[in-house]
């Protein structure tokens, strides 16, 4: 049983290495497209301030800000968090909530 676990683990490496190096024929590659979010926008519909949006979804005040006035911009989970509670604030909301 073990042994068998042990050689799919090892194919699984092999194919992901030969995909790294160009071999596409191993594999698959998938890509999540996840739009651009308004930030200050999406804060203002929801009718909050900064540090309060912050507060309610987990996320600091000066990255808000940051974000708000385009000194950084929003990365992997997190565009996919504001993605979210663009489209669906309430279950974010009931989420964190526990």
């Amino acid at each position: 049983m073990a042994r068998i676990a042990f050689d799919k683990i090892m194919d699984g490496l092999e194919d992901a290495l030969a995909y790294a190096d160009g071999d596409t024929s191993r594999g698959r590659s998938h890509q999540v497209k996840v739009a651009d979010v308004d930030i200050m926008h999406l804060r203002e519909k929801l009718g909050l301030s900064q540090d309060k949006f912050a507060a309610l979804f987990g996320l600091s005040a000066r990255t808000v800000r940051n974000w708000e006035q385009g000194v950084r911009h929003p990365e992997g989970p997190a565009r996919i968090l504001l993605q979210v509670i663009d489209r669906e604030p309430e279950a974010v909301m009931r989420a964190l909530r526990g």
